[in-house]
């Protein structure tokens, strides 16, 4: 029930390597032993820890001790293991948001990696910037927002090296995985690399588009399933291609391991069905929510597969007219053409599957039946991001999220309460900046200046009572937390501080 030891894949140089192992591979049934038997509250933990020998030895060592009388497992992986904490960022009371957030990059930077035997970390050659909490790692659509903070403190060398650490990873796996962990290489997350190679385009000029032309050509590569064992892209009733989520295997995440088998045993889908669609739906980085619940409303109903998410495919539209420059640039005329018809047909297919003209919202479509998604979800901003909407339907989204959408700490995820935490009435800071950015792009700069400055409020409030910067918030009764999910709400918190640094500088905090 794992990743098969023989995968392989293509690289940009035609290579076919074999996966690193993951946890599950390498330890086997004492990877089962720990994760079954609830030995963490977070079963991130165990895949996290690092060994203290080599793995082999550590084995053997578990297969003698545990026939022992008294054998006990935590002391054993206590003794064998470097064990991981979250890692948090609390304040001084006394401290000001803005020295927080020029501090808080520090903590939560991290030095170029050793390689260790055993360990699940896929080593990174340059610095870079983790999440916090229990996030130990780089996750590849945080860091794009991550970069927006970096930015506003001119840390063009964090923002180069965090680039070419994803750029690195595509060329040696394939695919830019959803962290660098070996447990995650069978799942990318929203493809926002064209937009970070954007900023360093904007220091560095012309020549970054060449240095970095065969990582976005193989992210889209990877997209197409040209290299990995995936089945992203979907040929559409009318013509045309559109791409969906879609983890590569169909187990249990090793991260979550037993929470998801306790699901398969009470959900109508079968086992493998749900496993991939939980994992995909952590490749769309909205793990977990209503929005990929189909014939009931809990968890158990997620059918990630059978959505085509507009979100994924405005990202996808940016990366092929982003590609096509670089095509251009290189003076490879045939192939930059060829990318640009094929983001002008995205964009078409994008208006016809994604777009109600009666509700006035993009959905995400729903394969099976051919209709929009009955969710409403803030994934409708991005084609405004990416300029993909027309004025008309810029319109239509603006009157909707101030409608529907707007409260009292900002935008709502989406419009249900499910519990889960990529929904009502929880607020995560990438939304608010994707909406805020798609709005001025189309004038809407009153209706973007509001949601900026309610979601600074809340943030400066919180932190006020707490000294913290949250990984989301409750938008619509700010005395309370977010909630939901599969872990508690974590502090930090690297996207968080980003897009608040951000908005800071266009929308001034009021100190009087």
């Amino acid at each position: 029930m794992t990743l098969p030891s023989e995968v392989r894949f293509v690289t940009p140089e035609g290579e076919h390597p074999v996966l690193p192992a993951d946890p599950a591979a390498i330890y086997g049934d004492l990877f089962l032993a720990v994760q079954r038997g609830g030995l963490f509250a977070d079963q991130k933990t165990f895949v996290d820890c690092v060994p203290k020998q080599e793995p082999a030895q550590i084995l053997a060592q578990y297969h003698r001790a545990r026939q022992e009388a008294g054998f006990d497992l935590g002391a054993f992986v206590q003794e064998h293991f470097l064990v991981p904490h979250a890692i948090s960022v609390t304040a001084s009371t006394a401290e000001s948001v803005e020295h927080h957030l020029a501090h808080t990059w520090d903590v939560l930077r991290r030095e170029p990696d050793v390689p260790v035997s055993g360990s699940s970390l896929l080593a990174l050659a340059h610095p870079y910037l983790i999440p916090g909490g229990r996030f130990r790692e780089v996750y590849y659509w945080d860091s794009y927002f991550i970069l927006l903070g970096l930015r506003e403190h001119g840390r063009e060398d964090l923002v180069r090296s965090i680039t070419d650490n994803l750029a690195d990873l595509i060329r040696r796996y394939g695919l830019i995985p959803n962290g660098n962990r070996s447990y995650y290489l069978t799942r990318s997350q929203p493809p926002v690399l064209a937009l970070m190679v954007d900023f360093v385009l904007q220091v560095e000029g012309p020549t970054a588009l060449e240095r970095y032309l065969p990582a976005l050509q193989a992210e889209l590569d990877y997209w197409n399933d040209h290299t990995r064992g995936t089945r992203h892209a979907v040929a559409m009733p009318d013509g045309g291609t559109l791409h969906r989520y879609y983890d590569e295997v169909d187990c249990p995440r090793l991260e979550s391991f037993a929470n998801d088998e306790e699901l398969s045993r009470h959900s109508p889908q079968e086992p493998a069905a749900l496993f991939r669609n939980l994992r995909s739906a952590t490749e769309s980085g909205w793990d977990f929510s209503s929005r990929w619940f189909m014939g009931g409303e809990t968890l158990a109903h997620t059918r990630t597969t059978e959505f085509i998410p507009v979100d994924l495919n405005c990202f996808l539209l940016h990366l092929e007219r982003t590609l096509a420059k670089a095509r251009s640039a290189a003076g490879d005329t045939a192939a930059a053409e060829r990318i640009a018809a094929a983001a002008v047909e995205r964009e078409q297919l994008i208006h016809r599957y994604c777009w109600s003209v009666a509700e006035g919202f993009f959905f995400d479509h729903h394969l099976p039946t051919g209709l929009w998604s009955p969710h409403y979800t803030l994934a409708a901003v991005v084609p405004l991001f990416v300029r993909c909407a027309t004025p008309a339907q810029a319109d239509a989204v603006a009157a909707v999220l101030r409608e529907r959408f707007l409260q009292a700490g900002g935008l709502q995820t989406t419009l249900t309460r499910s519990g889960e935490q990529w929904d009502a009435p929880n607020g995560w800071a990438p939304l608010q900046w994707l909406a805020i950015a798609g709005l001025l792009n189309y004038g809407h700069n009153e209706l973007a200046a509001e949601i900026a400055q309610r979601w600074i409020n809340l943030n400066v409030g919180v932190f006020t009572r707490t000294a913290r910067l949250m990984e989301k918030y409750n938008v619509v009764d700010l005395a309370l937390p977010a909630g939901g999910g599969e872990y508690p709400t974590q502090d930090g918190f690297g996207w968080t501080n980003a897009v608040l640094l951000k908005l800071l500088k266009s929308y001034p905090l009021n100190k009087s």
